[in-house]
């Protein structure tokens, strides 16, 4: 049973939001900071990603862990109450998901995910920062990645 009522959780439910989260805000600041020049919810690729670097073929998603499910993570919750609608709603999320990398792929696009606990840490520890941006800049510039994930 739900620890709050339908209202609280409803009000709750309608402030998270899906473009310009936090998160993501951080990860474009700190790529644009590096000189990366990108697009933003562009919604011409499949998807609309949340950052597109036209110039290296680069999709970057940035993936809030409850919601698409990042496996073994403790996020990745699932709710008690309602539990039918939760499992259906995340696994046509991971399919969606899944279904968008392969044809991005398949269109000769890099697709890099960073995951929403992954930002947390880097947020938390400016060594793991410096560490994840690291890689993520080698990544974005590297021409043999096809998939990468944070």
């Amino acid at each position: 049973m739900d620890k709050i009522s339908p209202e609280a959780r409803s009000r709750n439910m309608s402030r998270i939001r899906g473009k310009n989260t936090e998160p993501e805000k951080y990860i474009r600041r700190l790529l644009y900071h590096a000189g990366f020049r990108y697009r933003i919810h562009f919604r011409e690729l499949p998807g609309k990603p949340d950052m597109y670097f036209s110039k290296y073929r680069t999709i970057l998603f940035i993936n809030g862990c409850f919601w698409h499910r990042h496996e073994g993570c403790r996020f990745a919750t699932t709710p008690k109450s309602n539990r039918e609608f939760w499992e259906s709603k995340f696994s046509r999320n991971v399919e969606r998901d899944k279904a968008v990398y392969e044809k991005l792929e398949k269109e000769g696009y890099k697709v890099i995910v960073i995951w929403e606990c992954t930002i947390r840490q880097m947020m938390k520890d400016e060594r793991h920062e410096k560490k994840i941006l690291i890689e993520l800049i080698e990544d974005i510039r590297d021409n043999t990645v096809s998939y990468k994930e944070y």
